[in-house]
């Protein structure tokens, strides 16, 4: 489903990422593990092409599909999910408008075809349900006022409706309490389809989700064992 080939990635001249080669395998629970400042975030920004980031040499191939050169919109309608640490307040753009506009391209991307109404609704309340979210938080501007636990059901409902090919979370329990983190896992394990790469430093996490895979960094680099 993914692989990151011999990449290097700077910043401002500064070197963050250094002869990366990962392959995450098609309907894995691929876990990123490595302290604090060891390039988890880096990498998984710029697998989602982040542009702050600068791409020095190597390739990133989705699905068989060299996107080195591709931007983060590209990516996204490809199938790229990124669950971020850090998400934005949008002040005037409500969830339920947000999350119309962004089925609605990745219908449009995907097969060409416009997403109705009635369909979009009905996907809507299907996940809504699902996760106990209340309908006043679908008129609420986007994570504004929103708890860090609720900003965490947001991003569930959202891989929900978007159902991507590659769902990365980043830190996904993190202020997130119990009930929300055992939301994450049995959504995990649900979306069969879905092949996910995630991090976490919360063992209690890791454990439930069963990882399929391991892959630790070190100071910007792969740890070989």
């Amino acid at each position: 489903m993914l692989k990151v080939k011999n990449l290097f990635v700077s910043m401002n001249g500064k070197k963050l990422l250094t002869d990366i080669n990962l392959h995450v395998e098609k309907g894995a629970r691929h876990l990123l593990s490595g302290h604090n400042g060891s390039g988890k975030s880096t990498l998984v920004n710029v697998i989602m092409g982040n542009p702050e980031y600068n791409v020095d040499s190597g390739q990133i191939i989705f699905d068989g599909v060299d996107i080195t050169n591709e931007n983060s919109t590209t990516r996204a309608l490809m199938g790229i999910f990124l669950g971020a640490q850090n998400v934005p307040e949008i002040p005037g753009l409500t969830v339920l408008s947000f999350l119309k506009h962004s089925l609605a391209a990745h219908t449009h991307f995907q097969t060409g075809k416009e997403l109705s109404m009635g369909e979009f609704l009905m996907r809507l309340e299907s996940a809504r349900t699902k996760l106990d979210i209340p309908k006043e938080w679908l008129n609420r501007s986007i994570n504004v006022g929103f708890s860090g636990g609720e900003r965490k059901r947001l991003m569930l409902l959202r891989l929900i409706m978007t159902q991507p090919k590659l769902a990365i979370l980043d830190e996904p329990d993190s202020g997130a309490d119990t009930a929300v983190q055992n939301q994450f896992v049995d959504i995990i394990k649900e979306m069969k389809q879905t092949t996910f790469l995630f991090i976490s430093h919360q063992k209690n996490f890791t454990e439930l989700v069963k990882p399929t895979h391991i892959t630790t960094l070190s100071s910007g680099k792969v740890v070989v064992e």
